[in-house]
């Protein structure tokens, strides 16, 4: 009797010994699909409205709500300043953030570009102005009324080492800015010609002009829209509000090059009932290609 338990305790720790060996190819085999690429586009609108629910302190706590839920790895800002910038990456203390303000140095608007430090490291960042001086800081061409530029960065994910650029900006608004909006689109995809060939790129904006311009058309000759290209698409496809949470416009993109779209989002959460902006991002996510 003795030796019948002896020896079905054996079996017993032998199957358990069996299992455990499949851990490691379990593991490996989970490793091999890394989580998507998660990239946002967000005007954040500027601290300049003074009306209840609009002031940046009313609702600037939605925001960080809002990001802490959704985690995204690499976020694209406009209408960015200084102070909004250093609040959410004190409150979200894994984010950093970089760029310069479109005229220059820390003052006024910033393309600001936020990235989850735990899950990237920038090896390059830089700014350029949509102007017939794309080096010179603020510098005004083409009719438009302010400055217009790109915050851009070549970012290194941590886990796997594959790269891809970002490059971030906000085009003018007024309805006859379409041409130079057609200019800036034609400026940034000039832009893409000196990028380190075969490296993904992201292009995400509040472009000021809805699918079927000829800014879109511009930007999607060389570029894909990560809505169309999807697998799964949620939310609205408009996206500019005006603090309403009724859209009218679908004034943000997000464009994309060498890379699979799985899923793209428009985020119309309301975190304790707060719109965070004027703008409901949106969110993409994305997988390198087999092989890359």
């Amino acid at each position: 009797m003795l030796s019948l338990l002896h020896r079905a305790a054996s079996l017993r720790a032998l199957l358990a010994l069996s299992l455990l060996s499949l851990l490691p190819v379990t593991a490996a085999h989970a490793a091999a699909k890394p989580d998507p690429l998660r990239v946002m586009s967000f005007n954040v609108r500027t601290p300049a409205d003074t009306e209840p629910g609009r002031r940046w302190d009313d609702r600037r706590g939605a925001m960080v709500e809002l990001l802490r839920a959704q985690r995204p790895d690499v976020v694209g800002t406009q209408e960015l300043v200084q102070k909004q910038g250093d609040y959410l990456v004190a409150q979200l203390p894994q984010y950093r953030w970089f760029g310069q303000g479109r005229r220059g140095g820390e003052g006024d608007e910033h393309m600001g570009v936020f990235y989850d430090s735990t899950r990237l490291k920038v090896v390059e960042s830089g700014d350029f102005w949509l102007s017939d001086t794309p080096e010179v800081p603020g510098s005004i061409t083409w009719g438009n009324l302010y400055p217009r530029m790109v915050t851009w960065a070549l970012f290194e994910r941590t886990g796997d080492g594959k790269r891809f650029y970002l490059l971030n900006t906000h085009l003018p608004y007024r309805d006859d800015d379409e041409p130079r909006r057609v200019k800036g689109a034609q400026a940034i995809i000039a832009r893409l010609h000196q990028l380190h060939d075969g490296v993904p790129v992201v292009v995400t904006g509040d472009f000021n002009s809805e699918p079927g311009s000829e800014t879109y058309a511009t930007f999607t000759a060389a570029l894909g829209d990560a809505r169309k290209l999807a697998t799964k698409v949620e939310g609205q496809r408009l996206t500019f509000h005006n603090f309403s949470g009724t859209p009218t416009t679908e004034l943000d993109w997000i464009l994309v090059r060498g890379l699979n779209v799985s899923r793209f989002a428009t985020l119309d959460d309301k975190p304790g009932g707060v719109l965070p902006s004027d703008h409901f991002p949106v969110m993409a996510e994305l997988e390198f290609p087999k092989g890359h």
